[in-house]
């Protein structure tokens, strides 16, 4: 599907209907296993995405697919709780418009976490990855097609997707909590098949330290409305080949939810300096 500005707009306005004078500074994007994050916002307000123009439904196991509006850390936030994938049967516009929508609300800032397969032999399970950058080889981009120039250029840099200044915010805060924090890049499979043994060791030649099978659609349509980007991923399993088991996608919801505990620390701590 190819969206108009008008799409975006009317899909702004029905929020607007729902939420009233609310105005949301921060976005945060709730992966595999970690929708609770939702939970603990104060004064909640519930909007199912099927209540929206133009928002297509969340399938995926363990995504509650609705926005969840209210005050976090201090911040008026709205909370993802659950997204879209291309694998889904969604373009990657489709996958992105919901983060076009709330930029278009007021949200200038994005916490966008994930559940990925480790790649990097050096790390473990359990630990958190800070995203520094992404590699994108598969499928169109979700600027494909007439640019919207009300969102950002045609051509837009890609060069600090995920914001060197909240890197550091989250760096400093996951030293104070304790909290073992790995930084790398994540490699972007459109799924919804686990990578094979062979495709790791690509991804590991061209320099992924994790892959998995979202974000990157979100955050290049984030990245060219102008929006800031902090992006941590829970490392839930090491990646097909690694070790001589079979994965499976309870496990990467369990594997999420044991780091909970975390994974909710840190990102409350940067939340409230963003």
């Amino acid at each position: 599907m190819q969206y108009t500005y008008d799409d975006y707009i009317k899909a702004r306005d029905a929020i607007r209907d729902r939420i009233g004078d609310f105005r949301p500074e921060v976005l945060l994007i709730l992966g595999s296993g970690l929708g609770f994050l939702a939970d603990e916002a104060e004064t909640p307000i519930y909007v199912p995405y099927g209540e929206i123009p133009g928002f297509k439904s969340s399938t995926a196991p363990g995504h509650n697919g609705r926005l969840v509006f209210g005050r976090f850390c201090g911040k008026n936030a709205v909370f993802m709780q659950g997204r879209l994938h291309c694998y889904e049967g969604y373009s990657m516009e489709e996958v992105a418009f919901p983060v076009r929508v709330i930029r278009l609300l007021g949200a200038d800032r994005v916490v966008v976490t994930n559940a990925a397969g480790c790649v990097n032999t050096e790390w473990h399970t359990g630990e958190l990855m800070l995203i520094s950058d992404h590699i994108r080889l598969f499928g169109f981009s979700p600027l494909t097609g007439p640019n919207i120039p009300e969102f950002g250029p045609r051509f837009n840099d890609q060069s600090d997707v995920y914001t060197a200044e909240y890197r550091k915010i989250a760096g400093e805060e996951a030293e104070k909590l304790g909290i073992v924090l790995r930084e790398g890049v994540y490699m972007y499979f459109p799924g919804p098949q686990y990578e094979t043994p062979a495709e790791i060791r690509a991804a590991r030649v061209l320099g992924a330290d994790a892959v998995g099978m979202s974000t990157v659609p979100e955050m290049i349509g984030a990245s060219h409305a102008g929006m800031k980007i902090l992006g941590i991923s829970v490392l839930s399993n090491m990646a097909a080949g690694v070790l001589p088991v079979k994965l499976s996608e309870q496990d990467v919801i369990d594997a999420a939810e044991a780091a909970a505990e975390h994974f909710s620390k840190l990102i409350r701590a940067c939340v409230g300096r963003m």
